[in-house]
């Protein structure tokens, strides 16, 4: 079967809605993914209204420990455990010596404290464990899946899978219990949830750890899709025009906006490449993001911010 798909001409191939399908079902996938990397950026922002410039830092940081944890013998369970607790324990650092002393500084300072963070975690990890790509195999199989005569990546379908699970777990969790009701009123007005006996350091350690388990995920996902390697800080950043999309505030906005980035870029390389000449995956999100500014700053779901003078 795969033979006649190879020998058969791109015109024939283009237009027949099981090659749609194929291509948009992967996109959908890799949507899936992408809305994972949003979630550890809108978790911070809505605990402190500060954009965290850092989490691609931790999504590589926490995929070279996780791979030079197993490089050094360790077994993947004991690993996955240690840089789980690596990565709290990073939580609890951040918010100690860089988050508590800016409390009531402008979010400016909090925003550049990020930065920083960004290029310590870049440096450090690469010195820890290297820098050269490091091949991750996590066990998952590679090989095409065929769902109702639809080629479907299999290792896409795992993965997409495991990150829906948790956006799923952790946007329940954030909806349902004490602590998602404790981060919704830090977000709201943090002086006033202070008042009230509501710890705002703790919130912060809670979710700065939440987003590093999640860059975690993210990292072993991506990692194994790619390989190990300083860009996956970059591939993190892809969730910058998913959250403008979605929302910087809105878990669901984030889930949204992953499906559509992920689909649409997807649909565009693949069927309009005499337009744009390919490798249209590298700026299609940006350019959508861009559009979507002019129209609605907010995002689809995002909170319109009014201030008055």
């Amino acid at each position: 079967m795969l033979d006649a798909v190879l020998l058969t001409p791109w015109s024939e191939i283009a237009g027949s809605p099981g090659f749609f399908l194929e291509v948009l079902i992967g996109g959908l996938l890799t949507g899936v993914m992408y809305a994972l990397l949003a979630l550890g950026f809108v978790l911070i922002f809505k605990a402190s209204g500060v954009f965290n410039f850092a989490q691609g830092a931790m999504v590589l940081f926490a995929a070279l420990t996780f791979v030079g944890l197993m490089e050094k013998g360790l077994a993947m369970p004991l690993a996955l455990l240690a840089t789980a607790a690596v990565m709290v324990g990073l939580a609890v650092v951040i918010e100690r010596a860089v988050l508590r002393p800016l409390v009531g500084q402008p979010p400016i300072a909090l925003f550049m404290a990020t930065i920083g963070i960004t290029f310590f975690l870049d440096g450090f990890g690469l010195t820890l464990w290297g820098s050269e790509v490091k091949r991750l195999d996590i066990g998952i199989p590679t090989e095409p899946l065929i769902l109702g005569g639809v080629f479907v990546n299999g290792f896409d379908v795992v993965a997409a899978a495991v990150c829906g699970l948790l956006v799923l777990v952790l946007a329940l969790f954030f909806r349902y219990t004490a602590i998602g009701r404790a981060l919704r009123a830090v977000a709201d007005d943090p002086t006033a949830a202070m008042s009230v006996g509501i710890p705002l350091t703790t919130i912060w350690v809670i979710v700065w750890s939440v987003a590093g388990l999640v860059g975690l995920v993210a990292g072993i996902v991506w990692g194994a899709k790619l390989g190990v390697q300083f860009t996956l800080s970059l591939i993190a950043l892809k969730a910058l025009p998913v959250l403008i999309l979605g929302g910087l505030t809105s878990i669901p906005g984030a889930i949204l906006g992953g499906l559509i980035i992920g689909a649409g870029e997807n649909v565009f390389e693949v069927f309009w490449i005499d337009l744009h000449g390919g490798a249209s995956q590298d700026w299609f999100a940006y350019v959508l993001a861009t559009l979507v500014l002019l129209v609605r700053p907010q995002g689809l779901f995002g909170e319109k911010i009014i201030e008055r003078v």
